[in-house]
């Protein structure tokens, strides 16, 4: 599991923690302990597939589904995988942050919805 706490400066919110859950294939966002987003994946070889993400009613509008976007992305660079952005969250995420496309394999079609 990977793990990051955002710095009390950050100004959402100073308890916030990033985790990356493998049991349950999600990264996950929790503020004050409870979780306010999830990012479902498939663990495939060579690539993570985003396929959902969710946010709870009382976190969203707060820009928390961007801090744990960011967090992922940046681990699956990290972990030399690549990203296919099934999720339209995730997909419209990338596509206004060009800084991960050449780490993208980009779905024949955009999802539903994104």
């Amino acid at each position: 599991m990977t793990e990051n706490s955002a710095a009390t400066e950050d100004p959402f919110s100073p308890d916030v923690a990033t985790t990356r859950n493998d049991e349950l294939h999600r990264y996950e966002l929790h503020v004050g302990g409870k979780l306010a987003v999830q990012v479902r994946f498939i663990d495939r070889p060579g690539h993570i597939d985003f396929i959902h993400t969710d946010t709870s009613p009382q976190f969203q509008g707060q820009g928390l589904a961007k801090v744990l976007a960011h967090f992922a992305l940046d681990d699956v660079v990290a972990s030399g995988k690549r990203i296919i952005p099934n999720c339209p969250f995730m997909y419209r995420y990338l596509r206004r942050h060009e800084t991960y496309h050449q780490y993208v394999d980009w779905p024949e079609r955009a999802p539903e919805g994104a």
